[in-house]
């Protein structure tokens, strides 16, 4: 079964038997869910779409779109677009909400619907409550013949989108056309394609574009982590490159490659973003969520401020940011969000000021890179069994490192001097997720290796419901 509905949407695998998987009836069914909580907010309500490039984007978003119209709803279509650019346009249209119509870096056999509230911003778990309350009542309301919605193109706010962008103080195109960068694009053939080398063309950067063909095929895993990027790395040292740029196919994570091939490593996006904002005027505090690097909290208060950690999700993290009145934030995948610009990842965004921050550092890539605190995360699984009660596992580990900072915001954080581990169960299958940090890959291990084993003591002690 391949059909996850959550909080924040819907997504799962296009085909198959209604029910299983992301099927035109459970298309229309949850996009006919969020218009109803659309509608009972607004007399006139709009809602902004927008998707990425995989082959089933068109035919899913016709499905969202004639749903929402049949409610009543006034639909603005961007077509081929970035899950950033749908968050700034909902606010910019006085829109209710919007629908991002991509599974960002699942495969391309998936899809989803990722929702918005009016300020563009994910919405929250108890909104999402009542999203999925709906679908399973059927509760809908369509409208009458002469009250059917509106429907409208615009293919005009990549370009609001990246002249927002330019428009920030911290972003200096001067400074980075005058160095002259030489940049190779991976955009996994996706809409990045359209998005990254026009950024990139209008702050003076020369562009070698690799997969940048909105076809929707990708050409390796698009999720962008080191093993993935062996394409783009080859290119960048034979070609003599400045730096790689590569992108998820909804262009909300940015991942990074320096000037030799080697991976700039995809926590240290968000710590190079949030340096350069907090000693260019900007001091204050930051957020990322649990299972983060712990780098970003150095940085974070060698320029005077204060870290926050968040639960895992953009949701969260955003949460905090506003409570704790933070300059930068965003997660360790590579999400940078930065609040001048607005409250949501944004691979743009983020591309603009690593490349003044660059421009105006002097170094190369790989040499600034080398600035910050060198952490490895080890990234672990445990599959149980579904009569084992994860709840009560976790709450055994928490007590047997009870001397140590614990933080239990989401799962169970135990901090080790600066070494931490962060377990979390999933929420669809019976897994407790480990991940350790360390200053080496080694330590890493062996911590989270050490903490596996106190959980299979535990599990060996028949822990039950």
């Amino acid at each position: 079964m391949t059909l996850i509905k959550s909080i924040s949407g819907i997504r799962g695998t296009i085909g198959g038997k209604p029910g299983d998987n992301l099927t035109p009836l459970d298309t229309v069914r949850f996009a006919a869910a969020y218009g109803t909580w659309v509608k009972r907010k607004s007399e006139q309500p709009k809602v902004v779409i927008g998707r990425d490039a995989r082959p089933s984007g068109a035919m899913v978003s016709s499905l969202v779109t004639n749903t929402l119209i049949g409610l009543g709803i006034d639909v603005v279509d961007l077509g081929l677009s970035t899950t950033p650019t749908v968050e700034m346009a909902v606010p910019w249209e006085n829109a209710q909400g919007g629908i991002i119509l991509t599974a960002s870096h699942n495969p391309v056999q998936w899809n989803a619907l990722k929702l918005l509230n009016q300020k563009g911003e994910f919405i929250s778990a108890a909104e999402g409550e009542e999203v999925l309350r709906i679908a399973e009542s059927d509760d809908y309301d369509f409208a009458a013949v002469n009250k059917l919605g509106k429907y409208r193109v615009d293919d005009s706010y990549l370009q609001k989108h990246i002249d927002a962008i330019l428009a920030l103080p911290l972003v200096d195109a001067e400074a980075i056309h005058k160095r002259g960068f030489r940049v190779v694009v991976d955009a996994v053939n996706s809409t990045g394609g359209i998005a990254v080398p026009k950024l990139l063309s209008a702050l003076g950067v020369t562009v070698r574009e690799l997969y940048c063909d909105p076809t929707g095929h990708f050409p390796h895993n698009p999720e962008p982590l080191p093993e993935h990027l062996s394409d783009i790395s080859r290119e960048i040292v034979n070609g003599k490159y400045d730096l790689g740029i590569v992108v998820d196919p909804d262009v909300d994570r940015l991942a990074l490659v320096c000037e030799d091939g080697s991976p700039f490593g995809e926590e240290y996006t968000l710590v190079a973003v949030a340096d350069y904002v907090l000693n260019s005027g900007k001091k204050g505090n930051t957020v990322s969520n649990l299972s983060s690097s712990r780098a970003l909290q150095d940085i974070t208060e060698k320029a005077g401020g204060q870290y926050f950690a968040s639960a895992v999700g953009e949701v969260h993290v955003v949460t905090m940011m506003k409570e704790q009145n933070a300059v930068i934030g965003g997660e360790g995948n590579g999400g940078v969000i930065y609040p001048d610009l607005h409250f949501g990842r944004d691979a743009l965004v983020g591309i603009a000021l690593f490349l003044t921050h660059l421009a105006k550092s002097n170094l190369s890539a790989r040499r600034l890179r080398m600035k910050y605190p060198n952490y490895v995360i080890s990234k672990n699984k445990i599959e149980l069994t579904r009569d084992i009660n994860v709840d009560k596992i976790l709450e055994n580990v928490r007590k047997k490192y009870s001397n140590q900072p614990i933080n239990t915001a989401d799962g169970v954080r135990i901090e080790f001097n600066r070494e931490w581990v962060h377990l979390r169960k999933s929420n669809t299958e019976p897994i407790i997720r480990i991940y350790a940090e360390s200053d080496m890959e080694t330590k890493a291990d062996n911590l989270a290796r050490k903490i596996m084993n106190d959980i299979k003591e535990i599990i060996a002690e028949k822990i039950r419901p």
